[in-house]
């Protein structure tokens, strides 16, 4: 038992549906003036109420995002670079660790009168295998026009800055480079001043080498927060636009885990890709100047010699990288499916104790478990292969570049050096030779970072076109973003109708969007101040799916609806059975969305809020979080009984004041008595009620009763006044 429940905050253990007398009441099959609109998004627990033919919680809960750290990959460096000094080896940079769990959200809320089309979410794509192609390169430009939208923007001035760093750090490496041969001079030579000189400008060159290249680190690291900050934003932009998170949580399936890819994906896809930078700009230049340089000392020889072996090197990875990718993507979507479950039980750990579930859920957090690893023994193998090229190309690299220095030896070019000459000479073009091999030994090794590159890549790009698709949509009407609403009546819709008026239905038909099986058919409503409405009949008739369309959730199937008063405060606002809170004060909580939606809505009053929390029932909650300001470090949904949680929800709705408030079993978790004091409260402050119910106790508070009686009958009864 919830102790935390208030005496009067028991649920029913049954609630039969709702009889309507079959005395002198009037009923009517309802037919008033014709007319089309929409409204905006009501709560997403709305969303997520019952409904015939519609995903359950569980299929929404399926998208929560996921946590998982991979293990650090080793780069690997080329013996070259090791030899020369110039490169350490030494693991990758950490990945990312992502936590996120459950957080719904309560959309916007603006008013408008405007026209809603379906939005029918296209099938999933089968058999869709991201690869290293065109397809690939189209989203990495999509991506980089996000990163870089102009080129006196901030990431690109960082990134031109990263290029000239990175061009300073190369010509200190040359000079670095070059020591090791001038050695072999002074030490021929005997020369001690030119040792103790020599050494000098080595310790300079290092200190030097070492400054830029933490500077290189540096601001790799400030991109890649840059990166981050742009590209999550972007897609935030585009995601809370109107209804786009709803519609693509809810009604669609082709995008796996959107929250995962803007929270997770987003974040490694720009880590790996700041590791990669500093090399990738820096590598024309000194692929350039280091094909010169080996030219000089070896002829043509040289540079054609290592140009095919890295032709050959990148042929051989391009084909081991293909299949690495497709089970990358499998991977991130396996991962998704085990956090989901785990979040699944951390939602639902109540209910699942009841049924005494432990053993049950163990068995299937399992099996999802087992199919990932799996999954990734898999992605091991096929990485096995690749490894095994990358290190192949690195070691034979060293080898390569001494055979390219000893053939202009044995045909005997520098046979009129001495020993000492000879050995300076040898040094100055072994460390051009492996430091051209080297260069193309770095692009090779990014091979393991751009396969997972290309795997973020393609989950972000996919749900960025998305997006931007369902953007175009909503610029065409199909969907309609609050913050564009047009309060002005299109041209050839109805006359005005008067400001008492909060929804006007014609022959509405309405079906879930999964399903062609009608819930209500010919619906013609007309919803006026002062005549509250009680929506009733048994599971699966349709009573929430007829708030999602009033609320602008879904669109009718045919007919028209239109809303005529603004949603939000001193307007229409909806209260979900399931209540919403945000993170935040109790304040918070009362007053929300205010805050955030309406900045200029003015000063909250503190004692308008104490009051309302005192007719709500929920005084002792104040001494609980310590007054309205304190911040709290518990999730509401934890503390707070079911009762608590509808109390405080109509707390919020007494502070808000809606002319209409649409209530989907808003009560279900409080006593007759309580319900009937609340709606009391409603009424004295001028509410006007549509509300989902199935207790003959609310009878009263209402002025029409539309029964829903299934496969798409309904009855519209008048209640007597008695």
């Amino acid at each position: 038992m919830d102790m935390g429940n208030s005496a009067g905050d028991k649920a029913s253990p049954s609630r039969p549906a709702f009889l309507l007398p079959q005395s002198p009441c009037f009923k009517q099959m309802g037919s008033w003036s014709p007319g089309l609109a929409s409204v905006p998004c009501i709560s997403e627990a709305v969303s997520q109420g019952s409904m015939q033919g519609e995903r359950s919680a569980d299929t929404i809960l399926r998208r929560v995002g996921r946590f998982r750290e991979r293990p650090r990959r080793l780069r690997l460096s080329s013996l070259s670079a090791r030899v020369c000094g110039l490169r350490a080896p030494g693991p990758a940079p950490p990945r990312g660790r992502a936590l996120f769990g459950l957080c719904p959200r309560l959309p916007g809320s603006h008013s408008g009168r405007v026209r809603v089309m379906a939005v029918p979410g296209p099938a999933p794509r089968a058999g869709a295998r991201p690869k290293l192609d065109l397809q690939f390169l189209q989203r990495f430009l999509q991506i980089q026009k996000v990163l870089f939208p102009f080129w006196s923007s901030q990431n690109a001035l960082m990134f031109l800055t990263l290029l000239c760093v990175a061009l300073l750090e190369q010509l200190v490496i040359y000079q670095v480079g070059l020591i090791p041969s001038q050695y072999y001079g002074v030490l021929g030579n005997k020369d001690l001043d030119g040792f103790k000189t020599l050494t000098f400008l080595a310790v300079v060159l290092i200190v030097l080498n070492s400054m830029l290249k933490s500077f290189d680190q540096f601001i790799c690291n400030l991109l890649y927060v840059s990166w981050r900050k742009d590209l999550t934003e972007h897609l935030h932009h585009l995601y809370f636009r109107g209804r786009v998170y709803y519609t693509l949580n809810v009604l669609r399936d082709d995008v796996d885990n959107p929250d995962q890819r803007i929270s997770q994906d987003v974040e490694r896809f720009c880590r790996q890709l700041s590791s990669m930078a500093s090399k990738l700009i820096i590598s024309p230049f000194t692929l350039v100047y280091y094909t010169y340089q080996c030219f000089q000392s070896t002829g043509w020889l040289g540079p054609v010699s290592i140009f095919g072996y890295f032709i050959l090197g990148t042929i051989v990875n391009k084909i081991l990288m293909g299949p690495i990718v497709v089970k990358l993507v499998q991977q991130e979507k396996l991962e998704g499916d085990f956090r989901f479950k785990h979040m699944q039980i951390r939602v639902n750990a109540e209910p699942a104790a009841f049924f005494r579930a432990g053993h049950v859920e163990h068995m299937r957090t399992n099996r999802r478990l087992q199919t990932l690893l799996q999954t990734q023994r898999e992605l091991m193998s096929k990485e096995l292969w690749l490894y095994i090229g990358v290190n192949t190309f690195d070691y034979l690299g060293s080898i390569l570049s001494y055979v390219v220095i000893a053939i202009p030896i044995f045909s005997g070019v520098y046979g009129d050096l001495s020993p000492t000459e000879l050995s300076t000479l040898v040094s100055k073009n072994a460390f051009v030779c492996i430091y051209l091999i080297s260069c193309f030994t770095r692009l090779i090794d990014l091979s393991t970072t751009l396969s997972d590159v290309a795997g973020y890549t393609h989950r972000i790009g996919e749900l960025q076109e998305t997006l931007l698709d369902m953007s175009l949509k909503s610029q065409d009407g199909e969907l309609v973003d609050e913050s564009e609403w047009d309060l002005d009546r299109a041209p050839g819709w109805p006359a005005a109708e008067p400001t008492d008026t909060a929804f006007l239905l014609e022959r509405v038909f309405i079906s879930a969007p999964s399903s062609n099986k009608p819930l209500i058919k010919d619906l013609s409503l007309k919803i006026s101040e002062g005549q509250s409405l009680l929506i009733t009949g048994n599971t699966g008739t349709g009573k929430t799916s007829l708030l999602r369309v009033l609320g602008g959730l879904w669109a009718s199937t045919r007919g028209s609806v239109q809303m005529l008063t603004d949603f939000g405060p001193h307007g229409v606002l909806f209260l979900p059975q399931k209540p919403f809170f945000t993170d935040g004060t109790l304040r918070e909580q009362v007053i929300y969305p205010l805050k955030e939606i309406y900045p200029d809505s003015g000063s909250t009053d503190d004692e308008r809020i104490m009051r309302f929390l005192e007719l709500a029932g929920l005084s002792s909650l104040v001494a609980r979080t310590e007054g309205l300001d304190q911040q709290v470090d518990w999730n509401w949904y934890d503390v707070l009984s079911p009762g608590e949680m509808q109390r405080l929800s109509f707390a919020r709705l007494f502070y808000l004041q809606p002319k209409y408030a649409v209530l989907d079993e808003a009560t279900s978790a409080l006593t007759e008595e309580v319900e009937s004091e609340l709606y009391r409260i409603g009424q004295q402050l001028g509410m006007t009620f549509i509300s989902v119910g199935h207790r003959h106790s609310l009878v009263k508070f209402h002025s029409l009763v539309l029964k829903l009686c299934g496969e798409g009958r309904w009855e519209l009864t008048r209640i007597k006044v008695e």
